[in-house]
């Protein structure tokens, strides 16, 4: 497999975890975001959007990490990221979607690029539009977190689950965006605990090749 993404990339980092999960081996390839090369015709001919990640294998192109996840777990079920009962089922992936789907894309690179370049905000203000979005998020994932008594170390049971490969690197960016973090403990803990594992420890955005030394 090759793994087309970048390092600060989120939707790559999630994607790294999910795979590290899975103990699949693959290459990485960086698209360099801070240059636009995913605007560039050669990684448009892999993804028309101009977005990371990308997975290819021999017979496939995956694009779109929810999708990509989600073909991982079909594809190479052991170990599970998904509970086998269809209420835990739904809760990972309304936690996946709360980040996925209502934090992470209205803090992306190409929103903030928009607002700095085309509605010229200033960085402070950008800084505000992202700790708004975030602590928002964090405050109800918060909640939804403390009152599942039955939860272990992770965002769902005593195993890693895609929730959690969509909350540690909305942590990371968080802590980039400069969001006081004080007011979600059970957020910050399962943070805390996922950096212990080699999975998450090897895709942090840090250890890859493209990081800056």
């Amino acid at each position: 497999m090759t793994l087309y993404g970048y390092f600060r990339s989120s939707t790559a980092y999630r994607t790294r975890i999910a795979l590290n999960l899975k103990g699949l081996d693959y290459d990485n390839v960086s698209v360099n975001l801070a240059k636009d090369k995913q605007l560039e015709a050669e990684f448009k001919a892999l993804n028309p959007q101009g977005l990371v990640p990308v997975l290819q294998t021999d017979d496939l192109l995956l694009y779109q990490s929810p999708a990509i996840l989600e073909w991982l777990e079909e594809v190479y079920p052991t170990p599970a990221l998904l509970p086998k009962d269809a209420a835990g089922r739904m809760q990972v992936r309304a936690i996946s979607a709360m980040i996925g789907c209502d934090m992470h894309p209205i803090n992306n690179r190409r929103i903030l690029q928009y607002l700095r370049n085309e509605l010229s905000v200033d960085e402070e203000e950008v800084m505000a539009w992202c700790n708004r979005w975030i602590s928002e998020g964090f405050a109800a994932l918060e909640k939804r977190l403390a009152a599942d008594k039955a939860r272990g170390d992770f965002c769902y049971g005593d195993s890693p689950t895609l929730a959690d490969c969509y909350l540690i690197p909305q942590v990371s960016s968080a802590r980039r965006f400069k969001v006081d973090l004080s007011a979600y403990p059970n957020i910050v803990a399962i943070d805390t605990h996922c950096r212990t594992l080699k999975a998450f420890g090897n895709a942090d955005p840090m250890m890859q090749p493209d990081a800056p030394q």
